[in-house]
C-alpha cells in the first residue's frame, strides 16, 4: 500500500495535478472523445453508450482458474489460485517487486517528446480516434503500407494510452477491428476464415465528398499473401488489458465481443490431422512477416496463443456456447503448457541429452520422439548455452529444432505463465549471461543468431531486406523493450530493464526513433528502417510507465494457474 501511494502515473490523470505536468513536459491535452457513432457500424455504437462498471473484488471477470470451471462442470475439481491484481481503482502488486527510491525517477526529456510524437501517430475515423499509424516519417518517399493501422502494432500503443488513463482510443479501435471481422475476406478465390483478424485497416479521406472510408488487409496485400495468425491473438489480449485497466466488463461481455472471441477461438481449436497441441502455421505469419524458416510450430505463435487461451477463458461467459468453448480451451491449455514447457525447452542438460540422442527410433518408449538428428544441431548453440539459463526454442516438429532464440516468444512465455516459475528464472538467466549477443549497445534482438550465406540464401530465398544482422534476421527491434520490461518486473529483476532503457534513451530519440537497427550489436540504424516507428515510441514510454509504477504490469501479465501445474516430469524415454 505504501508503494502504491508513492507511485506516479506520467502524465498524471488526476485533475489537480495535471496542469503542472503539462506546463513542465510541455504535453498538450487531449480532450476525452465520444467513440464511433456512424450508423453503418453493426448497431455497435450502442455498446459505447453502456455505463462503464465498477467490479467488486470477487473474482468474477479476473483471471478465472481452471478449478472454477471445473466447478462449473467443465472440469473434474483442482486446486485453485489467487489473482494477481484486483480489478478495483487499487491494483494490487502482488508477486511484483515494489517500487525502490532508484525507480522513482523524474521523467526524462525523451518522455514529452515521445508523447507528443505518439500523439501524432493517432488516427481519427469520422473524428474519433481508432488506432495510430505504424510510422510518421515524412522523409521517406515510399509511404508503403506505413500509413496503416497495424493490429500487432498498435498494442504498446493502446498499453499506453491506458496507462495514462485514455481508454477511449482503445475502445474505439478494439470496436473497429471487431467490425473488420466481419468482413467477408478473400484471396484470388479462396474465402478465408470467419474469425480472422486484419493484419491492418487504413482510413481515407474523401475531401470532395467529406467522408472516410476503411481498407482492411487480411493478407491479400501482405508481402507473401500470408494472412497474420497473431492479429486474433493480440486482439484478445489488449480486450483483457482493457478490461483489467478500465473495470469496464461491458465490453468484453456484449454479444459482440463474444462473438468476435468464439469466432477466433474456432480458428484455432478447430480438430484435424494435427498429432500436437501446438498451432501449424505458415512462415511470415507473426511480427516476422517475411520468409524466415519459421514455419511449422513457431514459439512466438504458440506463447500469443496461450497467452490468447487463457485470456479469452476470463472472459468467456458462463452461456451454453460459452461453456463449450471453456471446455475445449481447459483441455488444450494443459495439453499445450506440457508440450511446450517438455519439448521446447533448452538449457545445459537438455542439449546434453539431445547430443546423446539415437536416432530411427519406434514406439512410444523412443527417447528422440522427434526424431531428431544430433548432427543437425548447429555448432553456435554450443557455446551459446550457459552452464546457468535456458529458453524455449524457436520450433520444433518431425526431425526439426529450430535452436534459434526469439525475444517475443520467451517474454510473452513470462507474461502469459507459460513458463513455469524455473523457467522464466531461466530465461533472464540466459538475457543476463549473453547480455552482449542478446541486447548489446540497443534493445532487443528479435531472434539470434542471423542466418548467413548458404543458410540465408535457403531459408529467407536471398531476402536482401533479411541479410544478416538485419530487420528480423537478427535485428535489433526497440519496440520489444517493453515486453522485456515487463518480463524483467515479473520476475523480479527491474534492474536489468533500468539497464536496457538506459541503453535505449542513449540514442533512440537522436536517430529519430527508427524502426529497428542493424549488426552484432544493434549500433547502427536499420538501412531500411523508418523513422519515428510508432511503436519504437509507444514501447519505450510503456517500459518507462511499468518501471515507474509496476502495477500496470497486471494489463498484460498472467499469474501461474496452479491448475496447470502438475510437476513436468519426463518420462523415462527422457533420460539416457
Amino acid at each position: 500500500a505504501s508503494f502504491l501511494c508513492r507511485s506516479r502515473r506520467f502524465p498524471s490523470t488526476k485533475a489537480e495535478s495535471m496542469d503542472g505536468v503539462r506546463e513542465r513536459t510541455g504535453l498538450r491535452k487531449v480532450e476525452s472523445r465520444a467513440s464511433i457513432t456512424e450508423a453503418d457500424d453493426l448497431d455497435l455504437s450502442r455498446l459505447l453508450e453502456r455505463p462503464r462498471l465498477k467490479l467488486e473484488r470477487k473474482r468474477s471477470f479476473d483471471e478465472r482458474s481452471l478449478s472454477d470451471h471445473a466447478a462449473a462442470g467443465s472440469l473434474q475439481p483442482v486446486d485453485s489460485y489467487e489473482s494477481m491484481l484486483s480489478l478495483g481503482a487499487m491494483r494490487s502488486v502482488l508477486d511484483t517487486p515494489t517500487s525502490s527510491a532508484h525507480n522513482s525517477f523524474e521523467p526524462h526529456p525523451m518522455v514529452a517528446e515521445a508523447w507528443d510524437a505518439l500523439r501524432r501517430s493517432i488516427v481519427l475515423f469520422r473524428g474519433h480516434p481508432v488506432g495510430t499509424i505504424a510510422a510518421y516519417d515524412h522523409a521517406s518517399e515510399e509511404v508503403l503500407n506505413y500509413d496503416q493501422v497495424f493490429v500487432r502494432d498498435f498494442v504498446p500503443s493502446a498499453l499506453a494510452f491506458l496507462m495514462n488513463g485514455e481508454p477511449d482510443i482503445v475502445k474505439n479501435f478494439l470496436l473497429k477491428t471487431l467490425q473488420l471481422q466481419g468482413w467477408e475476406k478473400k484471396i484470388d478465390r479462396f474465402k478465408l476464415g470467419e474469425g480472422v483478424m486484419p493484419a491492418s485497416f487504413k482510413v481515407s479521406h474523401d475531401p470532395i465528398r467529406k467522408t472516410d472510408n476503411l481498407t482492411a488487409d487480411f493478407g491479400e496485400s501482405a508481402i507473401g499473401r500470408v494472412a497474420p495468425v497473431d492479429s486474433g491473438f493480440w486482439w484478445i489480449i489488449l480486450l483483457r488489458a482493457y478490461t483489467k485497466s478500465t473495470g469496464d466488463s461491458a465490453l468484453a461481455e456484449s454479444p459482440e465481443c463474444q462473438r468476435g472471441m468464439r469466432l477466433i477461438l474456432a480458428l484455432c481449436l478447430s480438430e484435424g490431422f494435427d498429432t500436437f497441441p501446438t498451432l501449424l502455421c505458415a512462415d511470415a505469419c507473426s511480427m516476422i512477416d517475411r520468409r524466415m524458416g519459421i514455419y511449422g510450430y513457431p514459439i512466438e505463435i504458440q506463447a500469443l496463443f496461450f497467452m490468447a487461451l487463457r485470456c479469452a477463458l476470463s472472459m468467456l461467459k458462463q452461456d451454453a456456447e460459452g461453456k463449450e468453448f471453456i471446455a475445449r480451451i481447459v483441455k488444450r491449455l494443459h495439453a499445450l503448457s506440457y508440450h511446450i514447457r517438455s519439448y521446447f525447452w533448452i538449457d545445459f542438460q537438455q542439449l546434453n541429452d539431445i547430443y546423446r540422442y539415437k536416432t530411427e527410433e519406434y514406439s512410444h518408449t523412443a527417447v528422440n520422439k522427434f526424431n531428431v538428428i544430433p548432427d543437425s544441431i548447429p555448432d553456435w548453440i554450443f557455446d551459446f548455452m550457459p552452464a546457468r539459463g535456458g529458453y524455449f526454442i524457436g520450433n520444433v516438429s518431425p526431425a526439426r529444432m529450430d535452436f534459434r532464440w526469439f525475444a517475443l516468444g520467451n517474454c510473452v512465455a513470462i507474461l502469459s505463465s507459460l513458463a513455469t516459475p524455473e523457467q522464466s528464472v531461466a530465461i533472464m538467466d540466459l538475457l543476463e549471461e549473453r547480455w552482449d549477443q542478446l541486447v548489446g549497445e540497443m534493445p532487443l534482438k528479435i531472434a539470434y543468431p542471423a542466418l548467413e550465406s548458404h543458410e540465408w540464401q535457403i531459408v529467407t530465398g536471398c531476402d536482401p531486406k533479411n541479410t544478416r544482422w538485419s530487420y528480423h534476421n537478427g535485428g535489433t527491434w526497440p519496440v520489444l523493450l517493453w515486453l522485456f520490461t515487463a518480463a524483467c518486473i515479473k520476475t523480479g529483476r527491474p534492474q536489468i530493464a533500468r539497464r536496457a532503457i538506459d541503453l535505449a534513451e542513449n540514442r533512440l530519440s537522436k536517430d529519430g526513433w527508427p524502426e529497428y537497427y542493424d549488426g552484432k550489436l544493434g549500433r547502427y540504424i536499420g538501412k531500411q528502417a523508418r523513422k519515428f516507428q510508432t511503436w519504437s515510441i509507444a514501447g519505450y514510454l510503456v517500459a518507462k510507465m511499468m518501471l515507474e509504477d509496476p502495477s500496470h504490469l497486471g494489463m498484460i501479465s498472467l499469474e501461474e494457474d496452479k491448475a496447470m501445474k502438475p510437476p513436468i516430469k519426463r518420462s523415462a524415454s527422457w533420460t539416457i
